[in-house]
């Protein structure tokens, strides 16, 4: 990545590919309204879900955690 987004530059980005953030959140297992909130300044993306989208729309560097298989015992 070329540096972190601003919440414009996450939703102009979101534009260039054509997706709506229902779409987004969709195609990654996150929350829409989770990502609503982290794109308009309402949580800051420090922890769980919302560290989860802000680091998958580029505007937090980080890790997402793979989550385990949970049908394995």
């Amino acid at each position: 990545m070329h540096g972190i987004r601003t919440a414009a530059q996450a939703r102009a980005w979101l534009d260039q590919q054509g997706k709506s953030v229902q779409e987004f959140a969709r195609e990654h297992g996150v929350d829409p309204a989770t990502t609503y909130q982290i794109l308009a300044g309402r949580k800051k993306g420090k922890r769980g879900e919302s560290h989860k989208v802000a680091v998958l729309l580029g505007m937090k560097e980080g890790t997402v955690p793979q989550e385990a298989d949970r049908t394995q015992p």
